[in-house]
C-alpha cells in the first residue's frame, strides 16, 4: 500500500511517501481503502515525538479518515463490502489501507457529502459533545467561545446558534472576526481589544479550548455559570483559585470525547445528529483544502504555518 511515513521524529522533512506492506485484518476489524485522511494538530505533535504515537516500523501518523470497506474480518457484522465509512480514533491513518475495529466504525449518513463527512469527523463530534453533553444550554442562553473561528469553534458556534443560543466570542484577526459574525455570532472581539472586560459575569457558559485564556473565561462567567475547558491550543492555563470559584458559585467542567464514544451505536447516533445540522443547512464550513497523500509534506507545512482557515485533508487515488 502507499503511505506517508517517517523513521525518526523531527520536523516535516522527516516525512516520506512510498510503498509499505498491507496491514493484516483481525477477526473484529475491517479493511478500509481510504479516500480522505484528516490532518489534525495532534499529528504535528506526534511527528515531533512529544505526543503518544502507536509503535510501527516505520511510523505511520494519523488517526482520522474516510473510505470504502474492501475486506471484512471473520467476526465483523453489520457491515458489507463497499460500505462508505469514517473513523476518528484509529492509528496509521496516513495510508491507503487502514484496519478499523468494527466498534469504531461510523457509516456515512444519507445525503451527507463525502468530503464534508471527512472534514467534520473529529472536530464535529467534539463540538457536539461539548454542546450536548457538557454545556446543555437552554434557548436564549448567552455563551462565549474562546477561539470562536477555530476548527471546533466554527462548528460549535453554528450548532449553538441553530439551537437558539446567543453566541459571543474572541478571535485573533479581523478576517476571522468577520467570518464568525457571518456564521451567526452576536458579537466577536479581537484578542488585542480590551472590550471583553465589560462582559464579565455575563455568560451562562464559556467554552475555552485556548488554555491560557482560562482566567479570563472565569471572569466572563456568571455566578452559577460554568466554564467548559477542553484544550490548550494557545498555551497552558494559569492555576485556578478554587476558593474564588466557590465564592461565586462558578464551576469548571471538562471531559474527554473518548469517554462518550463508548460503542459503535453511540458513535453512529452522535454522528447522525451532527450530520443533520449540515444536511439541513444549519452549519456550513469552508471547503477543506485537499492535498494528494503523495504531497502530504505540503499539507503538514500548511497546518503548521497557521495560515489555514479550514480543515486540511489528504486524498488517496
Amino acid at each position: 500500500m502507499k503511505a506517508l511515513y517517517f523513521e525518526h521524529f523531527g520536523d516535516n522533512s522527516v516525512l516520506q511517501f512510498g510503498v509499505l506492506d498491507n496491514p493484516e485484518v483481525k477477526a473484529n476489524e475491517i479493511l478500509v481503502k481510504t479516500k480522505y485522511i484528516g490532518l489534525n494538530f495532534a499529528d504535528i505533535y506526534r511527528r515531533r515525538g512529544n505526543y503518544h504515537i502507536e509503535e510501527h516500523d516505520p511510523y505511520i501518523n494519523g488517526y482520522e479518515g474516510f473510505g470504502t470497506v474492501v475486506k471484512l474480518g471473520k467476526s465483523s457484522s453489520g457491515l458489507a463490502l463497499g460500505d462508505k465509512v469514517l473513523f476518528v480514533d484509529v492509528p496509521f491513518a496516513n495510508a491507503e489501507l487502514v484496519t478499523v475495529p468494527t466498534d469504531k466504525v461510523i457509516k456515512l449518513p444519507t445525503k451527507l457529502n463525502e468530503e464534508t463527512a471527512a472534514a467534520i469527523g473529529l472536530q464535529g463530534l467534539t463540538a457536539d459533545f461539548l454542546a450536548h453533553d457538557l454545556a446543555k444550554n437552554k434557548k436564549n442562553d448567552n455563551v462565549f467561545i474562546q477561539g470562536i473561528s477555530g476548527g471546533v469553534g466554527q462548528i460549535l458556534l453554528q450548532m449553538l446558534v441553530a439551537d437558539g443560543v446567543k453566541v459571543y466570542g474572541a478571535t485573533s484577526s479581523e478576517k476571522k472576526q468577520k467570518l464568525a459574525l457571518e456564521q451567526g455570532a452576536t458579537a466577536v472581539y479581537l484578542r488585542t481589544d480590551n472590550g471583553t472586560g465589560k462582559l464579565n459575569n455575563k455568560f451562562e457558559t464559556v467554552f475555552d479550548g485556548v488554555g491560557k485564556t482560562l482566567e479570563q473565561s472565569i471572569k466572563l462567567t456568571k455566578h452559577k455559570g460554568k466554564v467548559i475547558f477542553f484544550g490548550m491550543a494557545g498555551g497552558d492555563p494559569a492555576k485556578v483559585d478554587m476558593v474564588k470559584l466557590l465564592a461565586h458559585s462558578k464551576s469548571i467542567m471538562t471531559g474527554d470525547l473518548w469517554d462518550y464514544l463508548t460503542s459503535q451505536d453511540e458513535r453512529q447516533t452522535r454522528f447522525n445528529r451532527l450530520a443533520a445540522y449540515f444536511v439541513d443547512g444549519k452549519i456550513k464550513i469552508n471547503k477543506p483544502r485537499v492535498f494528494p497523500l503523495a504531497e502530504g509534506k505540503k499539507a503538514y507545512d500548511l497546518l503548521e504555518s497557521g495560515q489555514s482557515n479550514g480543515k486540511i485533508l489528504m486524498q488517496c487515488d
